[in-house]
């Protein structure tokens, strides 16, 4: 059985601002770094046999936070733009709003640099991804980085970021026949870490030949006790409508699945 450890980012510089910022490459802010730093010595007794992480800078420095607080022998490091953010295409960097105002048109508010958040699944910014094109890339992620250790007893970790992390639980949960279809893994906080543990469900059919049926348990979501003495963070500064909804939330509102642990979500 192999375990996977999902972490999100810590804070950025852009997330700090109401913009938007997928592939927009801003490092981490004074209280991210710190973030990343209680995340890894959090992880320094934790045995850790691969780590890979998105290329861009606040996820990247996140992951080598956990990687040079492990001891040696250290895991490989792999950066990957699979493992990347939603691209917003002509948003990035642009106003963002979360919803808009009666009385006014998305292309008015675009006209004036405002891009307010599309919510269809297959809904996208021009040169930008939807959900859906984000859903079909965190399959790719999961094929090359997960799904060949499934006969394994590694651990892996992946550092990426909120909304992508929802995606690739998404793949996972839709991949195991018995799990529970409505528990949402979203509205991460910054470095929280959810935990999975996977297996081939046995006599379970692949999918479409493609990708193998799965036994998944979900053992931790949004942990983020490392954060809990951490100068300079408030639950509430990751609680604003921005923050949640880049954490992964799928509608405006608080930080939902905070610091918890989670039953299985299969039935065995």
């Amino acid at each position: 059985m192999v375990t996977v450890t999902f972490i999100r980012h810590g804070q950025s510089e852009d997330n700090v601002h109401d913009i938007w910022a997928g592939w927009k490459d801003a490092p981490l802010s004074a209280l991210g770094r710190k973030q990343a730093q209680a995340l890894g010595r959090s992880f320094a007794s934790t045995t850790i046999t691969r780590i890979y992480t998105s290329d861009l800078l606040r996820a990247h420095a996140t992951a080598k936070a956990v990687h040079d607080h492990h001891a040696e022998p250290k895991p490989p490091f792999t950066a990957s733009k699979l493992l990347r953010e939603q691209h917003f295409g002509v948003a990035e960097g642009k106003e963002w709003a979360i919803s808009i105002p009666e009385g006014t048109t998305r292309e008015e508010l675009q006209k004036k640099g405002i891009y307010p958040v599309y919510w269809g699944r297959d809904e996208a910014f021009d040169g930008g991804e939807s959900l859906d094109d984000l859903f079909r890339r965190s399959e790719e992620a999961l094929k090359r980085f997960v799904f060949p250790y499934l006969d394994t007893d590694e651990h892996i970790a992946i550092a990426s970021h909120g909304l992508c992390i929802s995606e690739l639980m998404s793949v996972l949960v839709k991949l195991d026949p018995k799990a529970d279809q409505s528990v949402s893994y979203r509205g991460l906080l910054n470095t929280a870490w959810t935990r999975v543990q996977l297996k081939r469900r046995d006599g379970g059919d692949s999918n479409n030949g493609t990708q193998p049926s799965l036994e998944i348990s979900v053992t931790h979501v949004n942990h983020a006790k490392h954060l809990a003495n951490l100068d300079g963070f408030t639950k509430d500064e990751d609680e604003s409508k921005i923050r949640a909804f880049f954490g992964g939330a799928g509608e405006a509102g608080s930080i939902t699945n905070a610091d918890t642990e989670a039953s299985p979500v299969c039935d065995k």
